[in-house]
């Protein structure tokens, strides 16, 4: 499923956005809407959905779907570390 752009791999080209990996991915947003002025952002979390045209990701957050077109790198993740609990209270 790579998409080709003259001699570069274009985004949304990775095999394993498949649904129940846990993953990062970097795309591009709008400079102008974004709260700070940036032009990237990560999602975090599991994917849930994929076609040709985009990649839904349930984060800590909710839901974000983020089209392949935009998705700048993109990484399969371990799960999150289990949290420890304090001493037990006296």
């Amino acid at each position: 499923m790579a998409e080709h752009d003259g001699d570069r791999v274009r985004a949304g080209w990775a095999p394993f956005l498949l649904e129940g990996r846990r993953v990062v991915l970097r795309y591009a947003i709008d400079r102008e809407s974004a709260p700070h002025g940036e032009s990237m952002s990560d999602a975090l979390g599991t994917i849930f959905g994929t076609d040709e045209t985009a990649v839904r990701v349930m984060t800590r957050r909710g839901e974000v779907s983020v089209p392949r077109a935009l998705v700048i790198a993109a990484k399969e993740v371990p799960p999150p570390p289990v949290r420890r609990r304090g001493p037990a209270a006296p």
